[in-house]
């Protein structure tokens, strides 16, 4: 999760930790702009380094170290939610992610999130969006990444459709040209294996259709200063140049040789790879133009760090589109929101929940935890986990969403005791236990929906204890709610919370 957010932001900075590279923005947020003041951005190739079993390599581990080592320089003495980190295909497809995520944040002081595919491409539409002229048609937005592909539809600053697909610049060098060797066979190997996996896509891309064609990563820039360097445009891809560049490529027939102009060294080596992807796409999409742009990831990870701190937050669409979706009751999750948050800042600074990042969470939790009834009433709680944990939510990371869907899995009867031990350290497993806590004490209190005045409660904290005092007789009188919070105690006796109601 993102730590507490600061106000008044001067300076914030981005960095992407990309499957080939990783890169790094610092800017001056000013009125809702953003000027850049630094970039930075080296060849990690840390999908090089993702072994069969999928395991990330010591080696490409230390390289990626040794880069964000240098970052840090940048971002000593910056507040907590001033700076944001994402990861992205790398991250998501190794199994030993964890290490590296606990060896970055030590040298950067900064949380790492990992996105999925369908926010890497949000964010890389909102990064290219706020970068051209906002125009009224619709674009195309395609960024080959070193281990996905993100392509995008969308128009002025909004993303109508979002894919993301398992081809990259890297990984399909490791797959096709490991050796360097450039050969027709391979390279029809790596254009055939991109054709099919876009093949899942076409039809809805094709469906929307766009008036301009663009592209948003080094891999379509470099190519576009090839063709621009032999004559064949002035700096755009071109589907006639990109067959007089495959050819150029054959005659060369090893990447040691590739000495196109604007080409730096060190991309040599997947230069095939992203060539083949990107005929792949020109064919598949009927391009016959794609422009490039300097916005992407990173420029869309500061807009929307800006947005969220400028009471823009896209998460709050997200959930209110879920909610929408689901037909939660409106009225019932604004009035479990309002209570959850009231008993919130009553126990906060003794259960040491003071970092605002936790009451964002019971906020967006309160407002989802009946999305699982639109499935079926027994065990909605599950049902609900399960479709925030599995869908792609605009403006979440990974981690925001298991957290949540793990809120909604413990709302009502047993609280899974082990599952909320998993996050980390005993420390923040023990404090999602106690938001839980108060997510079920406020679904509690609102269990009659609305047909009755609730009265003002008090809530005291103190270690693994918590006290809910209630008027003078209104339990004895409400005997449904307190034969509630009776059978809830037991409930929390096995998480070692004990409840006090009186």
């Amino acid at each position: 999760m993102p730590h507490s957010q600061v106000t008044n932001l001067s300076l914030i900075a981005a960095i992407d930790l990309g499957s080939n590279s990783f890169h790094m923005v610092v800017a001056k947020a000013q009125n809702g702009e953003i000027r850049i003041l630094e970039r930075l951005g080296e060849k990690v190739q840390l999908a090089a380094g993702i072994d069969e079993e999928r395991q990330l390599s010591e080696e490409s581990i230390q390289r990626g170290l040794d880069c964000l080592k240098r970052f840090a320089q940048l971002i000593i003495g910056m507040p907590l939610g001033a700076v944001r980190i994402v990861g992205t295909n790398a991250l998501r497809e190794a199994r030993n992610r964890a290490e590296f995520i606990r060896r970055a944040e030590e040298i950067l002081g900064h949380p790492v999130e990992v996105i999925s595919g369908r926010e890497e491409a949000r964010l890389i539409y909102l990064g290219v969006s706020h970068t051209l002229a906002d125009t009224p048609g619709k674009r195309l937005v395609a960024d080959i990444g070193g281990g996905s592909t993100e392509f995008i539809i969308g128009q002025r600053f909004e993303p109508l459709l979002r894919e993301s697909l398992q081809m990259g610049c890297v990984s399909y060098t490791q797959r096709y040209f490991r050796d360097g060797k450039i050969t027709p066979a391979r390279y029809a190997q790596a254009y055939t294996a991109a054709r099919l996996e876009i093949m899942s896509i076409e039809y809805a891309l094709h469906r929307l259709t766009w008036d301009e064609a663009i592209g948003s990563s080094g891999t379509i820039r470099a190519i576009g200063l090839a063709l621009k360097a032999g004559g064949q445009g002035s700096g755009e891809v071109n589907a006639e140049g990109l067959a007089w560049l495959k050819r150029k490529l054959f005659k060369l027939g090893d990447v040691e040789k590739i000495d196109f102009e604007g080409i730096k060294p060190d991309r040599r080596a997947i230069f095939p790879a992203g060539l083949a992807i990107l005929e792949a796409i020109f064919d598949a999409l009927d391009l016959q133009r794609m422009d490039h742009c300097e916005g992407a990831l990173r420029e869309g990870v500061l807009y929307d760090l800006l947005g969220r701190h400028h009471h823009e937050d896209v998460r709050e669409r997200t959930l209110s589109s879920l909610m929408e979706r689901y037909h939660v009751d409106l009225e019932q999750a604004a009035r479990v929101e309002r209570k959850a948050l009231h008993a919130f800042d009553q126990v906060a600074e003794a259960w040491e929940l003071d970092d605002g990042v936790w009451r964002e969470l019971l906020g967006w939790a309160a407002k989802v935890h009946e999305v699982g009834l639109d499935i079926a009433h027994y065990q909605y709680h599950k049902h609900g986990a399960y479709l925030i944990e599995h869908s792609d939510l605009a403006g979440f990371s990974r981690e925001d969403q298991l957290m949540l869907a793990l809120l909604v899995r413990g709302h009502r009867r047993n609280i899974p005791k082990d599952r909320f031990a998993e996050f980390g350290d005993d420390d923040e497993g023990t404090k999602l236990i106690r938001l839980c806590v108060l997510l079920r004490f406020a679904i509690l209190f609102h269990h009659i929906r609305g047909t009755q005045e609730m009265p003002q409660v008090t809530l005291r904290a103190d270690g693994d204890s918590l006290d809910v005092v209630f008027p003078k007789d209104w339990l004895e009188q409400n005997q449904l709610t307190q034969a509630d919070f009776a059978q809830e105690a037991e409930w929390l006796t096995r998480v070692s919370i004990v409840l006090n109601v009186r």
